[in-house]
């Protein structure tokens, strides 16, 4: 894959490698670059681009997973960040949902996706929500990764990967639970602000009495569409 002229010498190393020069093993980066090659591949038919976002979600999959199914932020930020596992929530079923039966890294994708699915549910609050932080039960509850979470398990019912008797009831509790913070112009609010790598790590261990910090009722996060 290509670089910008402006690449550094890591980002070059992942180019050479056969990854997005603008790999950073931070969990968002699997909807941000998926995106953007599910799109191109949309577009051209050229079956490269799903190539492309295969290989690189294996990859952050092989590094970030974890046995319970969540994600890690980052290699070396072992946190699991409501936000950040929600954009591989959704990146997982996007890419599932155009690569071929036959792809070769379609497998281990599924794997990944179906074991995250099975984590998040056993993770998710009697009220409907998940917290920002997944795992930790004091914890306040989101927005932004709720509704990705729910749409994870609503596509995921609609390709019939997951058992609907099984994950119908967790997907409807999700969406009731996220409707009185939807807004008359279908922005989510309550959405916890965007933390940074560095933020998450060095203010793990406080976050619980600095909760305002992480939350600005003026964010707004758009609903994402189901088809």
């Amino acid at each position: 894959m290509g670089t910008t002229p402006n690449a550094n010498k890591e980002e070059k190393s992942w180019s050479d490698k056969g990854f997005s020069w603008q790999t950073r093993l931070w969990i968002d980066d699997m909807y941000m670059i998926t995106v953007v090659q599910n799109e191109a591949y949309k577009v051209t038919g050229d079956r490269k681009y799903l190539d492309r976002a295969a290989k690189e979600m294996v990859m952050y999959l092989d590094e970030l997973q974890r046995p319970n199914g969540l994600f890690y932020h980052a290699p070396d930020v072992p946190y699991y960040w409501g936000r950040g596992d929600g954009w591989m929530a959704v990146g997982m079923p996007d890419l599932l949902s155009l690569l071929p039966e036959n792809h070769k890294d379609r497998p281990r994708i599924m794997q990944g996706y179906l074991t995250m699915m099975k984590s998040l549910k056993e993770h998710q609050r009697p009220g409907g929500m998940w917290n920002q932080l997944i795992n930790e039960p004091d914890f306040w509850a989101e927005t932004s990764g709720t509704a990705m979470f729910a749409y994870a398990f609503i596509r995921g019912i609609q390709q019939g990967w997951l058992n609907a008797s099984e994950y119908g009831p967790a997907a409807r509790k999700a969406w009731m639970a996220m409707i009185p913070y939807i807004d008359a112009r279908n922005n989510v609010t309550e959405v916890c602000i965007g933390t940074g790598k560095r933020m998450i790590s060095n203010t793990i261990t406080t976050a619980r009495e600095t909760q305002v910090t992480f939350m600005d009722r003026r964010l707004t996060f758009g609903v994402l569409p189901l088809f």
